[in-house]
């Protein structure tokens, strides 16, 4: 378990989502969250998982700023306008949260995987 008095919420509560106190009335809400395809329209996926990762800081209360996208894609098997598809419905989402895509991560694999980073604020 970290020692730290300003992380509120951890790994011991299993939540989806950690907080960390920057000031008293300030902390920051951090969350990871991707999944494997649930529908066969690519963009309704980009919209359900970013959607998905986005709900783990409002579960905790808090107001998306900043977004990263995680994307695992068959780039040598598959079109990339499945790619661009999935990453319009994501940021569609993004932009309804009122948060900012800031970049992002890719890799090559035989299973499309995607979702986002997000980084918010809630009071303590």
């Amino acid at each position: 378990m970290e020692e730290d008095p300003n992380l509120l919420v951890g790994r011991e509560t299993s939540d989806d989502a950690g907080v960390y106190r920057l000031t008293r009335d300030t902390a920051l809400v951090q969350t990871i969250d991707f999944i494997t395809p649930i529908v066969n329209d690519p963009y309704d996926f980009g919209r359900i998982a970013a959607a998905n990762a986005l709900s783990d800081v409002y579960a905790m209360g808090g107001r998306p700023l900043t977004v990263m996208n995680v994307v695992c894609f068959p780039l040598k098997a598959m079109d990339k306008g499945v790619l661009k598809e999935i990453l319009r419905g994501g940021i569609e989402k993004i932009h309804e949260a009122g948060a900012v895509l800031v970049g992002g991560h890719s890799v090559e694999d035989a299973e499309i995987k995607y979702g986002l980073s997000v980084t918010g604020v809630v009071h303590p």
